[in-house]
């Protein structure tokens, strides 16, 4: 009987959470079929039998995080007996936490998923304090290790609510924000204002693993970067002009022409002019990128992901349409490898397609700057002192002041205007 385990998708990665099972106790399955869907530190999938069978036995539920290598599932023979069918969702019992009541009569309902512990019923209490100390030095994530160095925090102070104590990102980025991690005669922080009262009519369901995620690295991010703004406004008449005449040859070709292609074209051109913004901060180090690997915002339903196009500044436009396309379609039918979302130097996000005006982006670290894409939209603008209609956007460039100052997040976006209202057919 094959084993099915939790996989190590990427070499960072420790640990995924089970997000669905799309198969039940009893159910065939073919070699490569998807059998279920995890989340993980870098990027959501859909994980394939790796034979053909029946599904006997599924070891672990829906909503609990396991070690990589863990046996979540097994696969067996036609015909081979299977094991009680468990229910695949995590229980969800009361819980007690700070700020958060037992559901009682006019309190909020809680909704909430446990994550079960490893332990050793022979070990002593101090044994086991012992234990649970060396998993958490030993099996904490490299980006929890490196947060840690950053802000001086020993990792055995924390409490960790990972599989067996583990210190998750989450556990860090909280005890840093805490009074635990206040120095020695700084002023003691306000308390954080509770998201509800007692009484208050309200119902508290537990975030996704995906918004989780989401939420850390944003906050992460705004500590991280003083972050500064800057708008210009671009007449697109000359890209919508190009992308009608050439779009059916695209499709064609097999690529959808869009408003997104053009700009990553011109984007890549205006790395190459300004370095600065396709760097990182090192400490006191800054770390020119000499590769161009571009990141592009996908909304989902249930959140943002940011796959990337690797080099770049290697792709035509013609290349650079058929990546993004690629990229999105398989981001919103979760068959993204994770390293398909890592090593981004510079990203662009697009808030227009929404309606926005346009939009202020936190910046994806450890980049330095972010471009926010508006809306485009017909408007009216002023040509040799006439006025015209033309479809215009603004774009939005996030920096951060560190490292970029205003005059070259100035220079960096007149370059790009130039070039998108002048582009050439040249560089299709």
């Amino acid at each position: 009987m094959p084993n099915v385990v939790m996989p190590q998708m990427g070499e960072s990665i420790a640990e995924g959470t089970i997000v669905r099972w799309i198969k039940k106790v009893g159910d065939a399955v073919d070699r490569d079929e998807p059998l279920f869907e995890i989340s993980t530190d870098k990027v959501d999938a859909e994980i394939p039998a790796p034979a053909a069978g029946v599904l006997t036995a599924i070891r672990v539920k829906e909503g609990e995080t396991v070690p990589v290598n863990s046996v979540v599932a097994v696969i067996g023979a036609a015909g081979e007996a299977v094991e009680a069918a468990a229910d695949t969702e995590s229980p969800a019992p009361a819980q007690k936490a700070s700020g958060v009541p037992e559901a009682a009569a006019g309190q909020p309902e809680v909704a909430s998923s446990d994550e079960s512990g490893i332990g050793d019923d022979s070990l002593d209490e101090a044994d086991e304090e012992v234990s649970k100390d060396d998993l958490r030095r030993q099996r904490s994530s490299p980006l929890v290790r490196r947060i840690a160095k950053e802000h001086n925090v020993d990792i055995r102070l924390i409490k960790g609510t990972g599989i067996s104590g583990r210190v998750t990102k989450q556990d860090i980025l909280g005890f840093i924000k805490s009074d635990a991690a206040r120095p020695a005669g700084a002023p003691r922080r306000e308390p954080a204002i509770p998201a509800f009262a007692p009484g208050e009519h309200v119902k508290v369901v537990p975030m996704s693993v995906m918004r989780r995620k989401i939420a850390e690295h944003m906050v992460l991010s705004a500590q991280t970067s003083p972050h500064v703004y800057s708008v210009y406004e671009v007449n697109f008449g000359r890209i919508a002009a190009l992308r009608e005449a050439r779009k059916a040859g695209y499709e064609a070709a097999g690529a959808r022409l869009t408003y997104t292609g053009f700009i990553a074209k011109v984007i890549v051109d205006a790395l190459r002019q300004f370095p600065l913004v396709n760097a990182s901060i090192d400490g006191d180090n800054i770390v020119y990128k000499k590769d161009i690997n571009l990141g592009i915002a996908v909304a989902l339903d249930n959140g943002l992901i940011v796959p990337v196009i690797r080099n770049a500044d290697e792709k035509n436009l013609l290349g650079l349409s058929r990546a993004i396309n690629d990229l999105a379609d398989r981001a919103r039918s979760k068959k993204l490898n994770p390293e398909e979302v890592q090593q981004g130097t510079f990203t662009i996000t697009n808030p227009g397609i929404f309606g926005a005006l346009y939009g202020l982006p936190l910046i994806n670290q450890p980049q330095v700057a972010i471009l926010g894409v508006g809306a485009i939209e017909k408007r009216p603008v002023v040509i040799n002192d006439a006025i015209g209609i033309r479809p215009t956007c603004h774009l939005t460039l996030g920096h951060d002041h560190r490292l970029i100052d205003g005059a070259e997040a100035g220079r960096f976006l007149a370059f790009v205007k130039e070039r998108l209202e002048n582009f050439e057919e040249g560089w299709l």
